[in-house]
């Protein structure tokens, strides 16, 4: 419906799907976080190790990790701290850059997200993919891949 000033408001069926958008991405992630809980490890310690674990050499820029994990160089920095801190993760200089810096995957890190993984992909799977059928993973796919790809345009990230 539109308005005298021209806001296109969201029709009932718009308004629908986009509650149910956000109602499934904040409790799907409260849950994910609660099963990463006995592992001592938030959404945000797996992700940094997800994105280490799958760089090469166990390591990444922190500016490449700040932009791969959506988090400002500072609060990167802050959980990079404290994941050192539980042995997880190191910093290391970077020889051609003096003002860079790598966060490098430890060998506690990596045991811990061999240990980790298992768990985390079950709960991905009772919390979301085997309560959807086949049709729907790919009708959710092709809903979902056009909308990252403008938000990563946005970002400059296509």
């Amino acid at each position: 419906m539109d308005t005298e000033n021209g806001t296109r408001w969201l029709s009932e069926e718009e308004q629908r799907a986009w509650r149910a958008h956000l109602d499934v991405s904040r409790l799907l992630m409260h849950q994910l976080e609660r099963d990463l809980q006995p592992f001592g490890l938030t959404n945000n310690d797996y992700e940094i190790l997800v994105n280490l674990s799958e760089s090469e050499d166990h390591r990444m820029r922190m500016s490449d990790l700040a932009t791969a994990t959506l988090q400002s160089k500072s609060r990167l920095s802050h959980q990079i701290t404290r994941m050192e801190n539980a042995g997880l993760v190191r910093r290391e200089n970077c020889e051609s850059d003096r003002r860079g810096l790598y966060a490098v995957l430890t060998e506690h890190g990596w045991d811990t997200m061999r240990q980790v993984a298992p768990h985390h992909v079950a709960s991905v799977r009772e919390h979301f993919i085997d309560l959807l059928g086949e049709a729907d993973l790919k009708a959710l796919y092709a809903s979902l891949a056009p909308v990252a790809q403008h938000l990563r345009s946005l970002r400059g990230r296509a």
